[in-house]
């Protein structure tokens, strides 16, 4: 969404998510109406390189071009995969999003007033960074109320360097797109109420409201699955490595003789405030409950975490209103792939949902 170079469609799209840690590269081919996985894969930056993919400087995460561009391509030669045409996913914390009023427009007038109004509240030079939007309330062909916009900014030059990563890896670059809208299409795109995705990676936590399928609102912090292991790392003063399989093997289960659930419990909750406060700015501004949330990202399958969200969220219920459902999102279910794949898709699906949306971007 952010800047397509081409416009068409393709048998099958490549969607890539470049992660903080990892490369996630899923192939989706469509026939008619039916999109069918057809290939899929993952690298982690540790089996190529002595870092991260990224690194911080002057407060930015910078990206390692080369280092992407060899994990891409790794994956690509390893699955055999023939398929050039590709959308490349932004993570959130590169991006910068932001929701306003417009008074009635016409579809020619629409992109110079958002530019105009989009000044006001990005804190970059208008000319430095790419926009995005789509209306979220009313239509241009309502001539008497005004419509709500929700828009996106990627700085110029983090556009720059996803552009070199394709060209690095010889592919065709359809689109590049803000990751909160692979995860609102390949999971909830055919809500029918509002719903709330929680996205938690490795490098930060992202809380979405959709509504019927349109993203409402988009909100990015700095708690993510690499904090719960540093914390547990920390308190048992073990090293990372092994942080980590504690961290996956106990999760927010009781009864560790770590006691690791009592170790995160205070870095989930806060996650938990926000998506309280989140709820409430929708219930006060929208008037509209949100009755189901979805979790996504590496941290989704925690042991023990979609319980604890329940019994959270579900605590303070007053008698007149509905229980909160929370689920794991798996953004497989709408593909056709071999039964055989079934389990193993279902445990890896809330990693994979940002290259899942990625690529039906592109079949869309």
């Amino acid at each position: 969404m952010m800047w397509t170079p081409f416009k068409g469609l393709s048998k099958r799209f490549l969607g890539i998510d470049i992660g903080t840690s990892s490369v996630k590269v899923v192939e989706i081919s469509c026939w008619g109406k039916k999109k069918r996985l057809v290939n899929y894969g993952e690298l982690n930056a540790a089996n190529i390189y002595e870092a991260s993919f990224r690194t911080f400087e002057k407060n930015t995460l910078l990206l390692s071009e080369k280092d992407v561009a060899r994990g891409i391509k790794a994956i690509i030669e390893e699955a055999k995969i023939k398929t050039k045409k590709v959308v490349l996913s932004i993570p959130d914390f590169s991006t910068f999003y932001t929701s306003f009023e417009l008074p009635p427009v016409s579809e020619e007038e629409l992109p110079r007033a958002i530019e105009f109004e989009a000044r006001r509240y990005i804190p970059l030079p208008v000319s430095e960074v790419s926009l995005d939007w789509q209306i979220t309330e009313g239509s241009l062909s309502d001539k008497e109320n005004k419509i709500k916009i929700l828009l996106v900014a990627v700085p110029n030059d983090v556009v720059r360097q996803y552009k070199n990563i394709a060209a690095l890896c010889g592919l065709d670059l359809f689109a590049l797109e803000a990751e909160v809208f692979g995860l609102v299409r390949s999971l909830a795109a055919e809500e029918k109420n509002t719903v709330c995705l929680v996205d938690i990676g490795s490098r930060s936590t992202t809380i979405s409201i959709v509504d019927r399928g349109i993203l409402k609102l988009s909100h990015s912090f700095d708690i993510s699955g690499n904090d719960f292991t540093q914390q547990i790392a920390k308190s048992l003063n073990v090293d990372y490595t092994k942080a980590e399989a504690l961290k996956q093997e106990h999760g927010l289960l009781p009864g560790s003789a770590e006691k690791i659930d009592k170790i995160l419990y205070p870095l989930i909750d806060l996650i938990l405030v926000e998506v309280e406060k989140i709820f409430n700015f929708t219930y006060r501004t929208e008037e509209k409950k949100i009755e189901k949330v979805i979790l996504a990202g590496g941290a989704a399958k925690l042991p023990g975490l979609k319980s604890y969200f329940s019994v959270r969220l579900n605590s303070d219920l007053k008698k007149d209103e509905a229980r909160k459902k929370v689920i794991i999102g798996n953004p497989f279910a709408s593909l056709y792939y071999p039964p055989i794949l079934e389990q193993f898709l279902e445990e890896m699906g809330p990693s994979y949902a940002i290259a899942v949306g990625m690529a039906l971007r592109g079949l869309n």
